[in-house]
């Protein structure tokens, strides 16, 4: 027996005002409340959505409805799954709530999969500290209970970003499966990840995959017309006990428009995929109960199911890339440090991987999909815009956020840095609660924290109080750190001499 298995991502970019660098919008004032419409061109997003919605959402979920519908008292009924972005469902939300409605219809039938992934559909995996992906995980998995009462057991990161540190983080979040590109073994199969215990690697078979979502209308190609009969035989004979069909879900009625006849194909395809007697639909969860893994699979490099190259370079592959995915990253310790949800959600929504998608600068065909995708003239012009953006919003985290120049960065030793790092007062005490004592011993003894908090931080209140706790160990050293905390910017701070410049002349300097 062969299990079939149906999936879609669906997901939506919210688009940048494209002349917001050419118009002279950088740096204008504005009010906090503004910044997202500041920023994000709503007319056109909310224009994009309603036509996907029209061409592709609507009509092909009742395609699938129906095909559901059509088995559901049979022994061989028909299943599939589902991986919305976060960002996706809220425009449902603002821009069509009877997209979103139409979708919870299909996962109360019961024969309907949701997936886990990262709630803006970033590139949050790939940074060093785990913290933020896992936020956005967290935010998803709580939308997706809003949206439909279901908690995802298996996890598609954004355009199937993969490697064995990520399985093993999301291992750890508590999920039974992983997808991956089926290019780090044969696809057919399911395997165990490197240095996972219990989570399943499931593999999209790109060819098959791609014959649809990328083939279909092509008239050059040996195999055009596509049909349903057609392309169950070639499911039928793959080898192996599962067949991954994994793409985006705009490719009905959207990539391939409904005149090439793909809602027929679409149609069809249930009906003869179960003509064929060893072939059955499952759900994700199904094949990962059902099919113990095959053996172990090491993948150290990061595979993506993007472009020829299928790893990171769609989005980091130039310098343009670069600058502004260093850039982005930079930011989110100050914005962290102010705890402003309005404010770290807009950085979140510009930690769309689409932004840096646009920036692709490569020819061929590659370049050819980019640029079918981008809202832009050129990719310089995309690179430009996005950059622009996070200068604006850098100028304003400045004025708005009371961060230090440079983090803090606790170790426990030359170059020994222990992962934990420390923008503010904020920030500053939730390290200080987490780190090891010995690393606030190490810095305690060298005068570290007060130094970092008069010159990069130019706090002198909390540099004084800082100061008091130099010389103590173990336990009573955090606990001092904690009360210096707590203490600086208080009117004890004040009557002690902490505050302003006159208070913190006896503020030891040069301890490095």
């Amino acid at each position: 027996m062969t299990d079939v298995c149906l999936c879609f991502e669906v997901h939506q970019p919210l688009r940048l005002r494209k002349e917001f660098f050419w118009a002279g919008s950088p740096m204008r004032r504005i009010e906090r409340d503004q910044l997202s419409d500041f920023y994000f061109d709503d007319p056109e997003n909310r224009r994009i959505f309603e036509r996907v919605a029209e061409k592709c959402y609507l009509p092909a979920n009742e395609v699938i409805l129906e095909e559901i519908r059509r088995r559901e008292d049979s022994e061989r009924t028909f299943k599939a799954a589902y991986s919305f972005s976060g960002v996706f469902l809220d425009q449902c939300d603002k821009y069509n709530p009877l997209v979103l409605e139409s979708f919870a219809r299909l996962v109360d039938t019961g024969m309907v999969e949701v997936m886990e992934q990262t709630y803006h559909h970033s590139l949050a995996s790939l940074y060093e500290d785990g913290r933020e992906f896992a936020e956005q995980v967290k935010m998803h998995r709580e939308r997706v209970w809003d949206a439909f009462a279901v908690r995802p057991r298996i996890f598609e990161n954004t355009e199937l970003l993969y490697d064995d540190r990520i399985a093993k983080v999301v291992e750890g979040m508590g999920y039974d499966g992983i997808f991956a590109e089926g290019i780090v073994a044969p696809p057919n199969h399911l395997y165990r990840p490197e240095g996972c215990d219990r989570i399943s690697l499931l593999l999209r078979d790109w060819q098959i995959t791609d014959d649809m979502g990328f083939r279909f209308s092509a008239r050059w190609w040996s195999e055009y017309p596509l049909t349903a009969s057609k392309y169950a035989s070639w499911i039928a004979s793959k080898p192996g006990e599962v067949v991954n069909i994994f793409c985006d879900y705009e490719t009905f009625g959207e990539h391939q428009w409904a005149d090439t006849g793909i809602f027929e194909f679409l149609r069809h395809l249930p009906g003869e995929v179960l003509k064929w007697d060893h072939l059955s639909f499952k759900t994700p969860s199904d094949l990962v109960r059902d099919h113990p893994p095959l053996q172990i699979v090491s993948v150290p490099k990061t595979t993506s199911w993007a472009d020829i190259e299928r790893d990171t370079s769609c989005w980091l592959g130039n310098a343009l890339q670069w600058a502004c995915y260093t850039y982005h990253r930079g930011l989110e310790g100050p914005i962290k440090e102010g705890d402003d949800p309005g404010l770290l959600e807009t950085w979140r929504v510009l930690g769309l991987s689409d932004h840096l998608y646009y920036a692709f600068t490569h020819g061929g065909g590659p370049g050819e999909v980019h640029n079918y995708f981008s809202p832009y003239g050129s990719p310089y012009d995309a690179a430009v815009t996005f950059f622009a953006v996070l200068a604006d919003l850098h100028h304003r985290v400045k004025s708005w956020v009371e961060a230090a120049d440079d983090p803090f960065l606790f170790s426990t030793g030359t170059d020994e840095f222990t992962g934990d790092s420390a923008w503010g007062r904020k920030t500053l005490k939730e390290a200080v609660e987490r780190v090891e004592v010995e690393s606030l011993e190490y810095h305690s003894r060298r005068g570290d924290l007060t130094a970092w908090a008069l010159e990069s931080l130019a706090d002198e209140d909390l540099a004084g109080w800082l100061q008091r706790a130099e010389g103590l160990r173990g336990e009573d050293l955090r606990a001092a750190l904690l009360e210096a905390l707590a203490g600086a910017g208080g009117d004890e701070g004040r009557r002690a001499g902490g505050g302003g410049k006159k208070g913190a002349a006896g503020v030891g300097r040069g301890k490095r």
